[in-house]
């Protein structure tokens, strides 16, 4: 009987290790307050079903969570896109990639002065992000539109040197991107990213004069050192940030200033 007991609390025993989490520990992930934070509160119990104890850092730039992730006081950070983290990396000298695609947050032109783009003065002051990447990305918006021509060689990481046709004679200024709400009371118009919009109390949909389309290739990602994209912790909270509920969440919450670059919601 006791052989019995032992083998039968053997099996037990080994049930509960094949079932329990199959990863542990704690995950801490850098990011901005939205929607970065709250997307990744919303998973939070599903890590905790596989053990992986999510702790959220938050951050009000785009310098510090990647210079924290690279000096290894953070796991992961969530609040860029490719290209800028490829920047980023490139010239600070860092070896940091993507662990997986998550959502879109579309770049749009904003003003407190004009209700339209052809209220837009000769002359005009249009604030953009002061980074190479989203500076380029915001010319790229207005090139779209017309509002002005950039040279065939200027990129993703174009600069207002290389415009090279502005009928309405634009004036330009960069502007650290968490700033740039708060200076539409200042100049004719702001190109905005998506979450400091959202941040500001804009809805991109109803408020932006020019929002970035359906061919945004600047889907904001999960970010890690390279080699830790194959981590258990990371790969569960891509899966979690991945799932149907945050694609739902996404789409029933944002009104369109987020949107999902994954699964049959994607952009």
């Amino acid at each position: 009987m006791k052989r019995i007991a032992f083998l039968a609390a053997s099996v037990l025993i080994a049930g509960l290790i094949l079932s329990g989490p199959a990863v542990a520990g704690t995950l801490v992930v850098g990011a901005t307050p939205l929607p970065h934070s709250e997307l990744l509160e919303l998973v939070r119990g599903d890590l905790a079903e596989k053990g992986v104890d999510l702790k959220i850092v938050e951050f009000t730039d785009y310098v510090r969570p990647n210079m924290a992730l690279d000096e290894g006081s953070l796991d992961a950070n969530f609040f860029q896109h490719l290209p800028y983290l490829e920047g980023f990396a490139r010239d600070h000298r860092l070896d940091l990639v993507s662990a997986g695609s998550i959502h879109v947050e579309p770049l749009g032109l904003y003003s407190g002065k004009h209700d339209s783009l052809n209220d837009l003065p000769d002359g005009a002051v249009i604030a953009i992000p002061s980074d190479s990447v989203n500076g380029g990305r915001a010319l790229l918006l207005l090139q779209a539109e017309g509002l002005i021509s950039l040279s065939d060689s200027s990129g993703l990481e174009a600069t207002e040197f290389d415009v090279e046709d502005n009928p309405k004679d634009l004036r330009f200024r960069p502007i650290e991107s968490a700033q740039l709400p708060r200076v539409l009371p200042d100049v004719d118009g702001a190109v905005i990213n998506g979450n400091y919009a959202m941040e500001a109390g804009l809805k991109p949909t109803e408020d932006a004069l020019l929002l970035e389309g359906a061919d945004s290739p600047y889907a904001n990602i999960v970010a890690v050192r390279a080699g830790d994209a194959d981590r258990e912790d990371v790969k569960a909270l891509v899966e979690a940030l991945q799932s149907d509920r945050v694609r739902d969440f996404i789409l029933e919450n944002y009104g369109g200033g987020v949107v999902p670059a994954f699964g049959p919601g994607k952009k």
